[in-house]
Formats: structure tokens, sequence, C-alpha cells
């Protein structure tokens, strides 16, 4: 009796269904990339046409210390040196900035697109009774047996060419 109640406890457990897709590849095909690309884009030059600025402000100030270095008082060399570090440190934290900026403003475009992936990707997977989804882009994937690609259905789902 044992065996039997065992056996019959295993067979009604659930099949785990097991999908995958590249993710980066149904990215790129929901609408909207190159406004996104464009918008990211013109948000870098803004930042790269300001740092140059700051550059240009910098290359200035070191270059007219260096012609009258030779005859600078000691107090105006020591203020010049002094805002000539000051532009450095200017510039190195606007660096680090931007780049923080660029992420946060990266993450802002993409989140809707990420989000409408995602959902078609979930809805397909409930769909059609999928227990796991896999991603293939990222490499976590170390083998895999076919198993089901789910591609097309989620650019059905999401109508997509």
């Amino acid at each position: 009796a044992l065996i039997s109640f065992v056996g019959s406890a295993s067979a009604q457990q659930k099949v785990q269904k097991i999908g995958h897709i590249d993710f980066s590849k149904l990215y790129q095909m929901i609408p909207g990339q190159d406004t996104i690309k464009a918008k990211y884009e013109k948000f870098q030059k803004e930042l790269s046409d300001e740092f140059n600025k700051s550059q240009a402000e910098y290359t200035s100030k070191l270059d007219e210390f260096q012609k009258g270095d030779a005859t600078m008082s000691k107090i105006i060399k020591d203020t010049k040196q002094k805002e000539i570090m000051d532009i450095q440190q200017r510039l190195q934290a606007f660096q680090e900035s931007a780049q923080q900026s660029l992420q946060t403003r990266q993450n802002e475009l993409m989140a809707p697109s990420i989000a409408k992936a995602n959902k078609g990707i979930a809805d397909v997977a409930k769909e059609n009774g999928f227990s796991y989804i896999l991603n293939t882009t990222d490499g976590v994937l170390l083998f895999y047996d076919g198993g089901d690609d789910i591609m097309a259905l989620v650019k059905k789902k999401l109508n997509l060419k």
C-alpha cells in the first residue's frame, strides 16, 4: 500500500515545463528603440559638452599658469595652483556624477520596454504552462537540451514582427 501511495503521489506531481528566450533579441524588437537611443545620445552629448567646457577652462588656466610661472609672485602662483587643482577636482567629480547620471537615464529610458518584454514573457509562460523561462542572453544557462524557445510566442503576444 505504501509503494502504491508513493507511486501515485509522484504521478500527480506537475511536470516542470522549461522554456528559454534570448531576451536581448526580444528587447531589440520592441518598437521605440531608436527613440530611446536618440534620447540617451542627446543626454550623453549634453554631459560631454559640459565636460568639454570645463576641460577647456582647465587647459586655459594651466597654459596661463605655465606661461607666467617664472614671473609670478609666490602668493599669485599658490592661488593659481589652487585654482587649477579645484578645476581638476570639479572635472573628476563631474565625470563620476555624469557616469551615474548616464546609468540612471539609461535605466529610466529602458524600463518601459523591459517591463513590456517581461509582461509578454510572463503572459506566454502562464498561457502555455511553463514553470521556468531561462534567459539565454547572459550566459547563465550552462546546458539545455533543446527546451522550448518561446520567442515566436512572445513576439506574437506583443505584436512584433
